[in-house]
This record gives structure tokens, C-alpha cells and sequence, in this order.
């Protein structure tokens, strides 16, 4: 009787590695950057949470901390902080959140929402690396 050999040539092996190596090459850099952009719409939603409180405290006239609006200093990717309504009504960085890590957004990323005199809320981010990691509704 005659043996047949089963198995894979080296050839075949080698092109199984060439095309997983192609296709990593593509996949990692876009899960990078859906990453980023899951990162920078995660910094949006923990600090939108604050703004309800933060408008009610505003139209009281008291004066607005971190404890009083509801947030926490720290999230989950964000150092919170909250600037309290100036005497004109209008607030740039009202709340804001800095990111701790934030990998491939840029080094200093942050993203804050900034309140007008008529009470209304813009979201605003900075430093961050590519115009497309803003979250929906950011300048």
C-alpha cells in the first residue's frame, strides 16, 4: 500500500501568514481609532449628565462644585472639573473633562461644555488629534 501524505507545504503556510499579516495591518489601526472615537463620545456622555443640575443650580444662584452638580472627580477615562456661572451668565469650560489616557485622541486631549448668558450649552474639545475622533455636536 501506498502512504499519502496529508499536511500543508511550507509554501501555503507562508501565504496563510502573508495575508493574517495584510489584514492586521489594515484591522489595528482602525480599531485604534474606534477606540478613540468610543473614548472621546464616553468623556461627552460623563460630563452631559451634569448639566441639568448644574442649570438648576445656575438659575438658583448657587454656586456650582462637582459634589453639587452630581459628578465625581474621577471617571472612568475623565478628571472632571466645573467652573462656576460668571457674573454675566456666560461660562467657558462649565464643565469640563480632561482625559487621564488618551492614546491616539492627543496628548492634552479635553472636551467641555460652555454655557451662554441665555443658559444654553456648546460642546467644545481641544488638543485632540484628529477632526474626526470629536464626538457628534462637538466643534
Amino acid at each position: 500500500m501506498r502512504k499519502v501524505q496529508q499536511g500543508f507545504t511550507l509554501i501555503e503556510l507562508m501565504i496563510v501568514v502573508a495575508i493574517i499579516g495584510i489584514l492586521a495591518a489594515i484591522a489595528i489601526p482602525a480599531y485604534q481609532d474606534y477606540v478613540a472615537k468610543s473614548k472621546a463620545a464616553a468623556g461627552l456622555q460623563e460630563i452631559d449628565g451634569g448639566k441639568t443640575s448644574y442649570e438648576l443650580l445656575a438659575t438658583e444662584g448657587s454656586t456650582q462644585t462637582l459634589q453639587n452638580v452630581g459628578l465625581a472627580t474621577q471617571t472612568g477615562s475623565c478628571d472632571l472639573s466645573v467652573t462656576p456661572t460668571a457674573a454675566s451668565g456666560t461660562t467657558t469650560a462649565a464643565i469640563l473633562c480632561t482625559f487621564r489616557n488618551p492614546g491616539r485622541l492627543g496628548a492634552g486631549a479635553k472636551i467641555q461644555l460652555n454655557r451662554d448668558a441665555t443658559g444654553l450649552y456648546s460642546c467644545v474639545t481641544t488638543a485632540f488629534a484628529k477632526p474626526e475622533f470629536k464626538p457628534a455636536g462637538c466643534a
